[in-house]
This record gives C-alpha cells, sequence and structure tokens, in this order.
C-alpha cells in the first residue's frame, strides 16, 4: 500500500470501530482513575503518617496501573496485528494474551535502545565533541526504526525471539522503505499536531469540554498510529 493510502485508512479506522474505541477508552480511563486514587491514597498516607498504608496502597495500585498500562500495550500491538493482515475489524479484550504481550513490548524496547545507549557511551570515550554526538543521533535513529520494525514482528507473531533478531529488524526497515518510514513519521507528526491544536482551542472555551476532548483525540491517535503501523508493515 502507498502512503496515501494507509493514512488515508488509518484516519477512518477509528470511526469505522466505534466500539472498539469506546473500549480502549474505558480502558484508559480506569488506568487514569487507579493512578488518580493511589496517589490520592499514598498523600493521605503520608499526610496521617501511616508508612503501612502508603506503602500498601502505593504497591496495590502500582501493580494495577502496571498490569493495565501492559494491556493497553498488548491492545494496541492486537491492532498493528491487523493492519498488517490488512483486517478492518477491531481487536477485543484478551486480558492474559494482552497482558503478557505488552510486557514482551518492553522487554523489546529495553533491549533495542540499551545497545545504542552502550555503544553511544563507548563512542563518547573515544570520540569527542561533535562527531561523537553526531554518531549517536545517528544510531539512536537507525535502533528507533529497528525497534519500530520490532514491534510489528512482535504483533504479527508474538514471538519475541523474532522480534528481539535485531538483523531481521534491520533487514525489515529496507522491506519498507526508509523514504516511507519517514513520511510515516511526517503525516503522524502533522496529524498529531492539527488535532491537539484543535483540542487546546477547545479547552480555551471550556476546560471540561477540552478535557474530554483531549482524552477522546489521545485515544484516537492511539489506534491511528496503530493501524497505519501494522499497514505499513503489511509491505514486507
Amino acid at each position: 500500500m502507498e502512503i496515501i493510502e494507509i493514512m488515508k485508512d488509518a484516519l477512518v479506522y477509528p470511526i469505522n470501530n466505534v466500539k472498539a474505541l469506546v473500549l480502549y477508552l474505558i480502558l484508559g480511563v480506569i488506568l487514569g482513575i487507579v493512578v488518580a486514587l493511589t496517589f490520592a491514597a499514598i498523600f493521605a498516607g503520608i499526610s496521617d503518617g501511616n508508612v503501612i498504608e502508603v506503602f500498601g496502597f502505593g504497591i496495590i495500585g502500582g501493580l494495577i496501573s502496571i498490569i493495565l498500562c501492559f494491556i493497553v500495550s498488548g491492545y494496541q500491538l492486537d491492532i498493528v496485528k491487523y493492519g498488517i493482515e490488512r483486517n478492518d475489524n477491531a481487536p477485543g479484550i484478551d486480558i492474559i494474551r494482552q497482558t503478557f504481550n505488552g510486557v514482551k513490548l518492553l522487554v523489546v524496547y529495553l533491549a533495542y535502545f540499551i545497545i545504542p545507549i552502550i555503544i553511544s557511551a563507548i563512542l563518547g570515550l573515544i570520540f569527542k565533541d561533535w562527531l561523537a554526538t553526531i554518531l549517536m543521533i545517528v544510531l539512536f535513529i537507525i535502533f528507533a526504526m529497528a525497534a519500530f520494525m520490532a514491534q510489528c514482528r512482535l504483533a504479527k507473531t508474538e514471538d519475541i525471539m523474532d522480534a528481539l533478531s535485531i538483523g531481521d529488524a534491520l533487514g525489515d526497515i529496507t522491506g519498507v522503505g526508509i523514504v516511507n518510514l519517514i513520511l510515516f513519521a511526517l503525516v503522524v507528526v502533522v496529524v498529531t499536531f492539527i488535532l491537539l491544536i484543535i483540542a487546546g482551542f477547545i479547552t480555551q472555551l471550556n476546560s471540561t469540554v477540552g478535557g474530554i476532548v483531549e482524552g477522546i483525540i489521545g485515544i484516537y491517535l492511539a489506534f491511528f498510529v496503530s493501524r497505519a503501523t501494522g499497514l505499513l508493515y503489511s509491505n514486507v
């Protein structure tokens, strides 16, 4: 698929799957509520000088928040997978599988970004000033693209070893095309910028309505980017 086709499809995908959009929104709301209640309980415990209450609510709330984050990440991976398969439907909630996939995604990103950090530290010792900076930037861009491909590989197969195959991930960059990746990033940035400007304008008129709109736009963008990512990778 061409970039224009991908973006057209991705832009209407959330609208064509409103039920899934609402479901994802509910997950986000629940996550927000848990985080807010956790912080409120922690501050209350601090005010009362109750250490057990602080640690208890902190640990429980933190664990629930982390699990919800993993579910959300796993759900986004499924949207990517549906895009790779060019399936116009939206995924449902599969808590256990999506939680584990969310954990896998975290491991994959840590692996892909720890490597350039280590190499950059070594380069910083060998080279000086601007040369080291340029090499670090190039290195991070390459590994960011590789991590992007690894995310798609994980979405497609749900096999973490497949995603951690750096050589294959780098090879996928060629398959997708660097120009396509750059165009993809530019369009995503432009769409995000436009929607955020609209949300900001509405917020100035009414903060409550603006907050709701910002939340909806955030969920819409998550769907849009995940769908576009899957469609882009479907060309590999």
